[in-house]
Protein backbone atom coordinates (compact mmCIF):
# COMPACT_ATOMS: atom_id res chain seq x y z
CA UNK A 1 0.00 0.00 0.00
CA UNK A 2 2.77 2.41 0.49
CA UNK A 3 4.12 1.65 -3.02
CA UNK A 4 0.86 2.35 -4.28
CA UNK A 5 0.68 5.60 -2.11
CA UNK A 6 4.18 6.76 -3.27
CA UNK A 7 3.64 6.55 -6.67
CA UNK A 8 0.35 8.43 -6.75
CA UNK A 9 2.39 11.02 -5.12
CA UNK A 10 5.32 10.95 -7.79
CA UNK A 11 2.41 11.13 -10.40
CA UNK A 12 0.68 14.53 -8.54
CA UNK A 13 4.11 16.25 -8.08
CA UNK A 14 5.76 15.45 -11.56
CA UNK A 15 1.82 16.45 -13.14
CA UNK A 16 2.31 20.25 -11.38
CA UNK A 17 6.65 20.10 -11.54
CA UNK A 18 6.91 19.06 -15.12
CA UNK A 19 3.99 18.57 -17.19
CA UNK A 20 0.97 16.66 -18.32
CA UNK A 21 3.05 14.59 -20.68
CA UNK A 22 5.33 13.25 -17.89
CA UNK A 23 2.36 12.36 -15.94
CA UNK A 24 1.23 9.56 -18.74
CA UNK A 25 4.78 7.58 -18.61
CA UNK A 26 4.16 6.08 -15.63
CA UNK A 27 0.55 4.91 -16.58
CA UNK A 28 2.02 2.49 -19.43
CA UNK A 29 2.96 -1.22 -17.93
CA UNK A 30 5.67 -2.43 -20.68
CA UNK A 31 5.00 -3.71 -23.58
CA UNK A 32 1.13 -4.72 -23.21
CA UNK A 33 0.48 -6.60 -26.11
CA UNK A 34 -1.89 -9.26 -27.27
CA UNK A 35 -1.34 -12.61 -28.01
CA UNK A 36 0.17 -12.83 -31.26
CA UNK A 37 0.69 -17.01 -31.74
CA UNK A 38 0.95 -18.02 -34.94
CA UNK A 39 -2.56 -19.72 -35.64
CA UNK A 40 -0.54 -23.32 -37.12
CA UNK A 41 -3.00 -25.78 -38.02
CA UNK A 42 -1.73 -28.63 -35.44
CA UNK A 43 -1.03 -25.28 -32.69
CA UNK A 44 -4.37 -24.53 -32.46
CA UNK A 45 -4.99 -27.59 -30.53
CA UNK A 46 -2.57 -27.34 -28.05
CA UNK A 47 -1.84 -24.68 -25.60
CA UNK A 48 1.01 -22.24 -26.25
CA UNK A 49 2.78 -19.96 -24.51
CA UNK A 50 2.23 -16.15 -24.88
CA UNK A 51 5.34 -14.14 -23.84
CA UNK A 52 4.72 -11.55 -20.95
CA UNK A 53 6.41 -8.23 -21.87
CA UNK A 54 4.29 -6.01 -19.02
CA UNK A 55 6.59 -5.23 -16.16
CA UNK A 56 4.09 -5.15 -13.08
CA UNK A 57 0.58 -6.73 -12.51
CA UNK A 58 -2.64 -4.87 -13.50
CA UNK A 59 -3.72 -1.54 -11.39
CA UNK A 60 -7.12 -3.22 -12.50
CA UNK A 61 -8.70 -5.88 -13.50
CA UNK A 62 -8.63 -6.21 -17.09
CA UNK A 63 -10.32 -7.67 -20.09
CA UNK A 64 -8.68 -8.86 -23.62
CA UNK A 65 -10.83 -9.55 -26.34
CA UNK A 66 -8.96 -10.53 -29.93
CA UNK A 67 -9.91 -11.94 -33.22
CA UNK A 68 -7.19 -12.83 -35.88
CA UNK A 69 -7.61 -14.34 -39.01
CA UNK A 70 -4.47 -16.63 -40.94
CA UNK A 71 -4.14 -18.24 -43.97
CA UNK A 72 -2.72 -21.89 -44.22
CA UNK A 73 -2.02 -24.02 -47.19
CA UNK A 74 -1.06 -27.20 -47.79
CA UNK A 75 -1.10 -29.57 -51.16
CA UNK A 76 -1.66 -33.12 -50.29
CA UNK A 77 1.46 -34.90 -49.42
CA UNK A 78 2.24 -38.65 -48.01
CA UNK A 79 4.73 -39.40 -46.13
CA UNK A 80 6.62 -42.71 -45.71
CA UNK A 81 9.04 -43.62 -42.68
CA UNK A 82 10.96 -47.40 -42.72
CA UNK A 83 10.67 -49.05 -40.26
CA UNK A 84 14.30 -50.37 -41.12
CA UNK A 85 17.19 -49.06 -39.72
CA UNK A 86 19.39 -50.12 -42.48
CA UNK A 87 16.97 -48.56 -45.02
CA UNK A 88 16.91 -45.02 -42.54
CA UNK A 89 20.62 -44.94 -42.63
CA UNK A 90 20.49 -45.21 -46.51
CA UNK A 91 18.63 -42.53 -46.73
CA UNK A 92 20.16 -40.67 -44.77
CA UNK A 93 23.06 -40.44 -47.44
CA UNK A 94 20.24 -38.59 -49.70
CA UNK A 95 18.45 -35.44 -50.65
CA UNK A 96 15.24 -35.94 -49.48
CA UNK A 97 13.31 -35.67 -53.17
CA UNK A 98 16.23 -38.53 -54.67
CA UNK A 99 15.15 -40.84 -51.78
CA UNK A 100 12.50 -43.67 -53.07
CA UNK A 101 12.44 -46.71 -51.21
CA UNK A 102 9.03 -47.70 -50.98
CA UNK A 103 7.17 -50.66 -52.69
CA UNK A 104 4.67 -52.20 -50.35
CA UNK A 105 4.02 -53.27 -46.41
CA UNK A 106 5.36 -56.27 -47.63
CA UNK A 107 9.12 -56.02 -48.68
CA UNK A 108 9.63 -52.45 -47.38
CA UNK A 109 7.24 -51.87 -43.99
CA UNK A 110 6.94 -47.78 -43.22
CA UNK A 111 4.76 -46.51 -41.07
CA UNK A 112 2.60 -44.25 -43.10
CA UNK A 113 0.69 -40.65 -42.99
CA UNK A 114 -1.08 -38.28 -44.92
CA UNK A 115 -1.99 -34.44 -45.39
CA UNK A 116 -3.72 -31.20 -46.73
CA UNK A 117 -4.40 -27.88 -45.47
CA UNK A 118 -6.87 -25.68 -47.30
CA UNK A 119 -8.53 -23.22 -44.99
CA UNK A 120 -8.58 -19.57 -43.31
CA UNK A 121 -8.50 -19.96 -39.46
CA UNK A 122 -10.48 -17.34 -37.28
CA UNK A 123 -9.10 -17.32 -33.37
CA UNK A 124 -11.73 -15.89 -31.16
CA UNK A 125 -9.84 -15.61 -27.77
CA UNK A 126 -11.13 -13.65 -24.85
CA UNK A 127 -7.88 -12.84 -21.50
CA UNK A 128 -8.95 -12.14 -17.99
CA UNK A 129 -5.80 -10.32 -16.23
CA UNK A 130 -6.31 -9.42 -12.23
CA UNK A 131 -3.37 -8.80 -9.65
CA UNK A 132 -3.94 -11.34 -7.12
CA UNK A 133 -0.84 -10.24 -4.48
CA UNK A 134 2.00 -8.33 -4.24
CA UNK A 135 4.18 -8.75 -7.49
CA UNK A 136 1.61 -11.99 -8.67
CA UNK A 137 -0.88 -11.68 -11.25
CA UNK A 138 -3.43 -14.37 -12.65
CA UNK A 139 -5.10 -14.73 -16.27
CA UNK A 140 -7.35 -17.08 -17.19
CA UNK A 141 -7.71 -17.33 -21.27
CA UNK A 142 -10.66 -19.02 -23.47
CA UNK A 143 -9.35 -19.88 -26.91
CA UNK A 144 -11.66 -20.74 -30.14
CA UNK A 145 -11.63 -20.71 -33.70
CA UNK A 146 -14.03 -21.17 -36.48
CA UNK A 147 -13.04 -22.82 -40.25
CA UNK A 148 -13.65 -20.77 -42.75
CA UNK A 149 -13.39 -20.34 -46.93
CA UNK A 150 -12.37 -17.04 -46.71
CA UNK A 151 -14.02 -15.04 -48.53
CA UNK A 152 -14.69 -11.36 -48.56
CA UNK A 153 -15.27 -9.11 -46.92
CA UNK A 154 -14.37 -11.05 -44.05
CA UNK A 155 -10.62 -11.91 -44.69
CA UNK A 156 -10.04 -9.09 -46.10
CA UNK A 157 -6.07 -9.69 -46.26
CA UNK A 158 -5.80 -13.03 -45.63
CA UNK A 159 -8.12 -14.37 -48.25
CA UNK A 160 -6.74 -16.19 -50.89
CA UNK A 161 -7.74 -14.28 -53.62
CA UNK A 162 -5.77 -11.22 -51.79
CA UNK A 163 -2.58 -13.18 -51.17
CA UNK A 164 -2.57 -14.82 -55.41
CA UNK A 165 -3.16 -10.91 -56.25
CA UNK A 166 0.13 -10.04 -54.20
CA UNK A 167 1.70 -13.33 -56.03
CA UNK A 168 1.15 -12.60 -59.27
CA UNK A 169 1.36 -8.71 -59.30
CA UNK A 170 4.08 -7.99 -56.31
CA UNK A 171 6.48 -10.97 -55.46
CA UNK A 172 6.39 -14.49 -55.82
CA UNK A 173 5.37 -15.00 -59.34
CA UNK A 174 1.89 -17.14 -60.51
CA UNK A 175 0.31 -20.10 -58.17
CA UNK A 176 3.56 -20.38 -56.71
CA UNK A 177 2.23 -23.08 -54.08
CA UNK A 178 -0.29 -24.01 -56.12
CA UNK A 179 -3.75 -22.65 -54.38
CA UNK A 180 -4.90 -21.37 -58.08
CA UNK A 181 -4.51 -25.34 -58.91
CA UNK A 182 -6.27 -26.47 -56.45
CA UNK A 183 -8.89 -24.05 -56.24
CA UNK A 184 -9.33 -20.91 -54.53
CA UNK A 185 -11.78 -20.78 -51.84
CA UNK A 186 -11.63 -24.46 -50.05
CA UNK A 187 -11.64 -26.09 -47.01
CA UNK A 188 -9.90 -28.81 -47.37
CA UNK A 189 -8.27 -29.56 -43.85
CA UNK A 190 -7.47 -33.82 -43.20
CA UNK A 191 -4.59 -35.19 -41.43
CA UNK A 192 -3.85 -39.10 -40.88
CA UNK A 193 -1.43 -39.92 -38.02
CA UNK A 194 1.02 -43.16 -38.32
CA UNK A 195 -1.61 -44.94 -35.87
CA UNK A 196 -4.18 -44.78 -38.71
CA UNK A 197 -6.33 -41.85 -36.48
CA UNK A 198 -7.69 -39.28 -38.54
CA UNK A 199 -8.73 -35.42 -37.92
CA UNK A 200 -10.93 -33.61 -40.99
CA UNK A 201 -12.52 -30.19 -40.42
CA UNK A 202 -15.32 -28.84 -42.54
CA UNK A 203 -16.34 -24.99 -43.40
CA UNK A 204 -18.05 -23.65 -40.82
CA UNK A 205 -16.92 -25.84 -38.04
CA UNK A 206 -16.26 -24.06 -34.43
CA UNK A 207 -14.08 -24.91 -32.10
CA UNK A 208 -13.92 -24.33 -28.52
CA UNK A 209 -10.42 -25.49 -28.09
CA UNK A 210 -9.07 -24.73 -24.43
CA UNK A 211 -9.17 -22.93 -21.28
CA UNK A 212 -5.80 -21.56 -20.21
CA UNK A 213 -4.42 -20.27 -16.65
CA UNK A 214 -1.22 -17.90 -16.43
CA UNK A 215 0.44 -17.16 -13.19
CA UNK A 216 3.12 -14.42 -13.64
CA UNK A 217 5.52 -13.57 -10.72
CA UNK A 218 7.26 -10.22 -10.94
CA UNK A 219 9.99 -9.89 -8.75
CA UNK A 220 11.24 -6.54 -7.37
CA UNK A 221 15.14 -6.10 -8.13
CA UNK A 222 16.08 -2.78 -6.90
CA UNK A 223 19.06 -1.93 -8.87
CA UNK A 224 17.71 -3.24 -12.27
CA UNK A 225 14.64 -1.51 -11.21
CA UNK A 226 17.49 1.61 -11.17
CA UNK A 227 18.44 1.06 -15.15
CA UNK A 228 14.93 0.22 -16.32
CA UNK A 229 15.11 -3.51 -16.52
CA UNK A 230 12.50 -5.41 -15.07
CA UNK A 231 11.45 -9.30 -15.07
CA UNK A 232 9.01 -12.00 -14.91
CA UNK A 233 8.59 -15.41 -14.64
CA UNK A 234 5.29 -17.33 -15.71
CA UNK A 235 3.93 -20.83 -15.45
CA UNK A 236 1.16 -21.82 -17.64
CA UNK A 237 -1.52 -24.93 -17.46
CA UNK A 238 -3.57 -25.74 -20.94
CA UNK A 239 -6.92 -27.56 -20.59
CA UNK A 240 -7.14 -28.86 -24.13
CA UNK A 241 -11.30 -29.56 -24.93
CA UNK A 242 -11.91 -30.46 -28.38
CA UNK A 243 -12.55 -33.47 -29.32
CA UNK A 244 -9.68 -34.44 -30.99
CA UNK A 245 -6.82 -33.90 -28.42
CA UNK A 246 -8.98 -33.40 -25.17
CA UNK A 247 -5.82 -33.24 -22.85
CA UNK A 248 -3.44 -31.18 -20.87
CA UNK A 249 -0.41 -29.05 -21.37
CA UNK A 250 2.00 -27.66 -18.62
CA UNK A 251 4.56 -24.98 -19.33
CA UNK A 252 7.04 -22.07 -17.77
CA UNK A 253 8.31 -18.83 -18.57
CA UNK A 254 10.74 -16.30 -18.38
CA UNK A 255 10.88 -12.71 -19.76
CA UNK A 256 13.37 -9.58 -19.60
CA UNK A 257 11.86 -5.72 -20.84
CA UNK A 258 14.67 -2.70 -20.63
CA UNK A 259 13.23 1.20 -21.31
CA UNK A 260 14.90 3.66 -23.18
CA UNK A 261 13.83 7.64 -21.98
CA UNK A 262 14.16 9.61 -24.95
CA UNK A 263 14.40 13.85 -24.38
CA UNK A 264 10.97 14.43 -25.55
CA UNK A 265 9.40 12.08 -22.80
CA UNK A 266 9.02 9.54 -25.57
CA UNK A 267 10.71 5.92 -25.13
CA UNK A 268 12.19 2.75 -26.75
CA UNK A 269 11.74 -0.84 -25.26
CA UNK A 270 12.93 -3.74 -26.23
CA UNK A 271 12.09 -6.98 -24.45
CA UNK A 272 12.72 -11.06 -24.92
CA UNK A 273 11.49 -13.99 -23.74
CA UNK A 274 11.96 -17.90 -23.88
CA UNK A 275 9.91 -20.70 -22.82
CA UNK A 276 8.83 -24.44 -22.41
CA UNK A 277 5.73 -26.30 -22.52
CA UNK A 278 5.12 -30.17 -22.34
CA UNK A 279 2.20 -30.94 -24.26
CA UNK A 280 0.15 -34.02 -23.62
CA UNK A 281 1.20 -34.29 -20.60
CA UNK A 282 -1.80 -36.13 -19.69
CA UNK A 283 -4.51 -37.31 -22.05
CA UNK A 284 -7.79 -37.90 -21.74
CA UNK A 285 -8.11 -40.79 -24.57
CA UNK A 286 -6.08 -42.22 -27.40
CA UNK A 287 -5.61 -38.60 -29.20
CA UNK A 288 -4.41 -37.52 -32.80
CA UNK A 289 -0.55 -37.56 -32.82
CA UNK A 290 -0.61 -33.56 -33.61
CA UNK A 291 3.37 -34.29 -34.17
CA UNK A 292 5.14 -36.84 -32.03
CA UNK A 293 7.46 -33.80 -30.46
CA UNK A 294 6.42 -33.58 -26.92
CA UNK A 295 8.65 -30.08 -25.85
CA UNK A 296 8.01 -27.35 -27.86
CA UNK A 297 10.43 -24.56 -27.28
CA UNK A 298 9.80 -20.90 -27.83
CA UNK A 299 11.34 -17.21 -28.05
CA UNK A 300 10.38 -14.20 -29.17
CA UNK A 301 11.98 -10.67 -29.13
CA UNK A 302 10.15 -7.54 -29.68
CA UNK A 303 10.99 -3.68 -29.96
CA UNK A 304 8.61 -0.68 -29.43
CA UNK A 305 8.74 2.72 -29.81
CA UNK A 306 5.87 4.75 -27.79
CA UNK A 307 5.24 8.85 -28.60
CA UNK A 308 3.03 10.36 -25.63
CA UNK A 309 0.55 13.13 -26.41
CA UNK A 310 -0.43 16.13 -23.89
CA UNK A 311 -3.69 14.16 -23.45
CA UNK A 312 -2.64 11.17 -22.00
CA UNK A 313 -2.25 9.16 -24.79
CA UNK A 314 0.35 6.97 -26.48
CA UNK A 315 0.63 6.01 -30.02
CA UNK A 316 3.50 3.01 -29.87
CA UNK A 317 4.40 0.91 -32.96
CA UNK A 318 6.65 -1.92 -32.62
CA UNK A 319 8.35 -5.24 -34.44
CA UNK A 320 7.88 -8.74 -33.20
CA UNK A 321 10.01 -11.49 -34.05
CA UNK A 322 8.67 -15.39 -32.57
CA UNK A 323 10.71 -18.42 -33.28
CA UNK A 324 8.92 -22.32 -31.82
CA UNK A 325 10.63 -25.75 -32.32
CA UNK A 326 9.65 -27.90 -34.91
CA UNK A 327 6.32 -30.37 -34.02
CA UNK A 328 7.74 -33.43 -35.03
CA UNK A 329 11.20 -34.93 -33.94
CA UNK A 330 13.78 -33.45 -36.57
CA UNK A 331 16.05 -36.79 -37.31
CA UNK A 332 12.89 -38.35 -39.41
CA UNK A 333 13.37 -36.13 -41.92
CA UNK A 334 17.08 -37.29 -42.39
CA UNK A 335 15.00 -40.52 -43.80
CA UNK A 336 11.61 -39.90 -44.61
CA UNK A 337 10.37 -40.30 -48.18
CA UNK A 338 7.23 -37.95 -49.73
CA UNK A 339 5.03 -38.42 -52.27
CA UNK A 340 2.75 -35.24 -53.52
CA UNK A 341 2.18 -33.68 -56.92
CA UNK A 342 5.66 -32.12 -57.46
CA UNK A 343 5.30 -32.09 -61.33
CA UNK A 344 1.95 -29.96 -61.42
CA UNK A 345 3.09 -27.89 -58.10
CA UNK A 346 6.57 -26.90 -58.38
CA UNK A 347 7.26 -25.41 -55.42
CA UNK A 348 6.02 -26.22 -51.74
CA UNK A 349 4.11 -29.26 -52.87
CA UNK A 350 6.05 -31.27 -49.70
CA UNK A 351 5.29 -28.34 -46.93
CA UNK A 352 3.01 -30.04 -45.17
CA UNK A 353 4.84 -32.80 -43.74
CA UNK A 354 8.50 -30.80 -44.42
CA UNK A 355 7.21 -27.82 -42.22
CA UNK A 356 6.28 -29.95 -39.30
CA UNK A 357 10.32 -31.05 -38.44
CA UNK A 358 11.24 -27.08 -39.29
CA UNK A 359 11.87 -24.19 -36.92
CA UNK A 360 8.19 -22.18 -36.94
CA UNK A 361 8.89 -18.65 -37.23
CA UNK A 362 7.24 -15.41 -37.91
CA UNK A 363 7.77 -11.50 -38.19
CA UNK A 364 5.01 -9.41 -37.14
CA UNK A 365 4.49 -5.87 -37.30
CA UNK A 366 1.51 -3.83 -34.78
CA UNK A 367 0.04 -0.47 -33.95
CA UNK A 368 -1.37 0.35 -30.31
CA UNK A 369 -3.08 3.25 -29.47
CA UNK A 370 -4.08 3.18 -25.59
CA UNK A 371 -4.44 5.43 -22.82
CA UNK A 372 -4.11 4.17 -18.85
CA UNK A 373 -5.73 0.74 -18.79
CA UNK A 374 -7.42 0.91 -21.86
CA UNK A 375 -5.43 0.07 -25.52
CA UNK A 376 -6.18 -0.85 -29.12
CA UNK A 377 -3.91 -2.98 -31.22
CA UNK A 378 -3.98 -3.70 -34.46
CA UNK A 379 -0.84 -6.73 -36.19
CA UNK A 380 0.39 -7.98 -39.20
CA UNK A 381 2.47 -11.14 -39.13
CA UNK A 382 4.44 -12.54 -42.34
CA UNK A 383 6.19 -16.04 -42.21
CA UNK A 384 9.23 -14.88 -44.32
CA UNK A 385 10.79 -18.02 -44.10
CA UNK A 386 7.94 -19.42 -46.30
CA UNK A 387 6.60 -21.84 -44.11
CA UNK A 388 2.75 -21.17 -45.04
CA UNK A 389 1.71 -22.46 -41.63
CA UNK A 390 -0.02 -19.48 -41.67
CA UNK A 391 1.00 -17.73 -44.60
CA UNK A 392 -0.44 -14.43 -43.46
CA UNK A 393 -2.05 -13.48 -40.32
CA UNK A 394 -3.49 -10.27 -39.12
CA UNK A 395 -5.53 -9.52 -35.70
CA UNK A 396 -7.01 -6.67 -33.77
CA UNK A 397 -7.56 -6.45 -30.00
CA UNK A 398 -9.52 -4.68 -27.32
CA UNK A 399 -7.89 -4.37 -24.04
CA UNK A 400 -10.62 -2.90 -21.36
CA UNK A 401 -11.09 -2.52 -17.23
CA UNK A 402 -13.37 -4.50 -15.84
CA UNK A 403 -13.25 -3.54 -12.20
CA UNK A 404 -11.06 -2.83 -9.14
CA UNK A 405 -8.24 -5.38 -8.54
CA UNK A 406 -8.79 -8.26 -5.78
CA UNK A 407 -5.62 -7.14 -3.97
CA UNK A 408 -5.49 -3.73 -2.65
Amino acid sequence: MQKITFSLLFLVTSFFSFSQKKDTIRLKNGIDKPSMLPIHHFGLFSARINQNFKVRPPQKMVLNISLASANTFHPFVEMYLPKDNTIRNRLREKIWYNRNFYKDQQTTPALYENIVIDAVFKNFRIDFNTKVAKNHELAVSLRSYLVTKGKYPFSLFTSDESIEWFHSNIAGGEDPFGRKYYGLNQVNVRYQDRKGRKLELKDGQFIFAGIEVHHFYYPNFINLKKKNIFLNFGSDLGVNTSKDNPSLDFGFSGNIVKKWHLKNTNEIRTSFGTAILRRNIVDFKKNIQLGNNKYLLSFEGMLEYTKYTRKGNYHAVSANYQIQSSFSKRDEANYYQLVGKWQEIHSGWQNGFEKLYDYQSAWSWMYTYGRENYSFSIYLKEDLSLNNSPDVQTGISLKIPIANRLYQ
